[in-house]
């Protein structure tokens, strides 16, 4: 395959989000806020830093407020022009001029591998980027930047990976892999949330892939796996009977945002760093607030 830059990205968005009820009943989970920043735009904003100039988000009912949120809003902006709140109003408006950002709806959620093959339209016979919402990956180089910067070397699928704790293991796709380069591996097996004695290794898949399009007649030949969905590790298993197919352990800090505990954790991380809430935040920790 001739070098190609990632161009477009994709981001699934259709989950229920049952992990956040009662919350999610009404709001999508990638809208959930860290401070003051839904999490989908930690993702969105994470992609643009990669030079990805084209995203594709995947949504399902009751997700309308992502497109709200990155589409204008004149009234709110005459508001805050109207009141002299010109800081405010240039960040609302930066938002919605972020990338150009398209909506594609996924009817019922069969599963992440689905969710990827709702793309195939938009994506044509070109690489992409794929990142999960429930991923917020804070590095000096973004993680997706790191993947894509990797498949410009190898022209070959890459997934970013980490060590996962035994306690999680079940919750993840877990590879087995060769090391051919510091921290790159050639992936040899990869299995589907699997428990702690079938798992292959220790090293589990995070929310962030860059893959070639073969993966989509992967997808379309995969059979629903665990939970009853078409789960894209699957597809990457057949697509590894194909081609090559590389794990990466990244650079950065990694936030599970979609588990409670790694939800919070970010929100006491990301106000330790911002000016105006560090100071009390530090004083409520140390006083035993917790």
């Amino acid at each position: 395959m001739a070098e190609q830059r990632i161009r477009k990205a994709v981001i699934p968005a259709a989950g229920l989000g049952t992990r956040f009820l009662p919350a999610t009943k009404s709001m999508p989970k990638e809208m959930l806020p860290i401070i003051d920043t839904p999490i989908i735009q930690f993702v969105v904003e994470e992609a643009i830093a990669a030079g990805i100039d084209d995203i594709i988000i995947i949504t399902g009912r009751g997700k309308k407020a992502i497109e709200d949120y990155f589409d204008t809003s004149p009234e709110l902006e005459s508001h805050l022009f109207k009141n002299k709140k010109y800081a405010l109003l240039r960040e609302i408006k930066d938002i919605s001029t972020l990338v150009d950002i398209h909506y594609i709806r996924q009817k019922e959620p069969k599963g992440l591998g689905d969710a990827v093959l709702k793309a195939e339209k938009h994506v044509g016979n070109e690489p992409f980027a794929v990142l999960l919402g429930d991923d917020i990956i804070k590095a000096e180089i973004p993680c997706i930047k790191q993947l894509t910067n990797l498949f410009e070397r190898y022209s070959k699928s890459i997934i970013a990976v980490e060590e996962v704790p035994k306690e999680k293991v079940s919750s993840y796709g877990m590879i087995k892999g060769r090391e051919i380069a510091e921290s790159i591996y050639r992936i040899e097996e990869i299995i589907e949330k699997p428990s702690l004695e079938e798992a292959p290794s220790n090293i589990g898949t995070v929310g962030r892939y860059v893959l070639t399009p073969a993966i989509f007649d992967c997808i379309k030949e995969t059979k629903p796996g665990s939970g009853t969905e078409i789960q894209l590790t699957d597809a990457i298993k057949l697509l590894m009977e194909k081609e090559d197919v590389f794990a990466y352990s990244f650079k950065g800090k990694r936030y599970d945002a979609g588990d409670k505990t790694g939800y919070v954790k970010a929100i006491i991380d990301f106000a330790l760093e911002k000016e105006d809430l560090k100071a009390e935040i530090v004083r409520y920790l140390q006083e035993g607030g917790i």
